[in-house]
């Protein structure tokens, strides 16, 4: 079983229980169900950097990557360093993160948040909005292409807007569709977590201009970044690179300064 199938496996074991303890009734009487979300797609698409700065305490490729900082910080710090969004791992099991990081990160800033979960279920999209997300990832690797369409067309019901993540051609062809906004390129491969960033500039020809591209995974510098622009890169998540120092948000100021020399 490779490490892809069994998050999913486990994912669906932990999406059961929680929907248990918490119906949907009493999430949407969170109350930041209602509140008016961050467009993710306009920061990006106005920005001339597109970084989505990624809090993440560990990952099943990396073991723990920084276990020393709160998402309060980081978050403050990425707000001030100018990124254009924000990607917080809720995965508790394999990258160490909660539902609580999503809420302290948005009481903490005004940057659209991107609730990076696997998404199996309509509940953890109801969740994702009550626990202030403005933006969920949908990863073609694990999803059928009417779940992909059912759960696309319920977030931007919510107002959440969606990255649909593909690592191939037939992923991506098979998956395009009106509710969606964003195409994120994982340039990890999820069954052996090895990266490289030409899987991006493979499948930047078959993204429609309407979607805004975005390069996930292996975006550890400016030369990487400046590499994938001219390929039609919109946004760039950087997770690691920020993570793995003492003070992140400073680190992602340093490399936005040094981005747009």
């Amino acid at each position: 079983m490779n490490i892809l199938t069994r998050i999913v496996k486990d994912k669906r074991k932990e999406v059961e229980l929680r929907s248990r303890l918490i119906p949907i009734n009493q999430l949407e009487q969170s109350i930041l169900f209602n509140r008016s979300t961050f467009s993710l797609v306009q920061n990006l698409s106005q920005s001339a950097t597109g970084i989505i700065a990624e809090h993440k305490r560990r990952s099943p490729s990396k073991a723990v990557i920084n276990h020393n900082l709160n998402v309060q910080d980081v978050a403050i710090g990425y707000e001030k360093a100018g990124v254009c969004g924000m990607s917080v791992l809720t995965d508790s099991k394999y990258f160490g993160g909660s539902l609580d990081d999503l809420l302290l990160a948005r009481a903490s800033c005004e940057l659209p948040l991107l609730r990076k979960e696997f998404i199996i279920s309509e509940y953890q999209i109801i969740e994702s909005k009550a626990f202030g997300a403005d933006a969920i990832l949908l990863i073609a690797a694990i999803l059928k292409k009417d779940e992909i369409k059912r759960f696309s067309e319920l977030a931007k019901s919510l107002h959440l807007e969606i990255i649909l993540e593909v690592h191939n051609t037939t992923e991506l062809t098979n998956s395009l569709m009106p509710s969606l906004q964003m195409i994120g390129v994982n340039n990890r491969n999820l069954k052996t977590f090895e990266v490289d960033i030409a899987h991006s500039k493979k499948l930047s020809k078959a993204i429609p201009s309407e979607f805004v591209s975005i390069s996930e995974s292996g975006i550890s510098s400016i030369e990487a970044i400046k590499e994938l622009k001219p390929f039609g890169f919109k946004g760039f998540l950087v997770g690691e690179n920020f993570m793995k120092t003492d003070n992140p948000g400073q680190s992602a100021s340093n490399f936005i300064k040094n981005l747009i020399v």
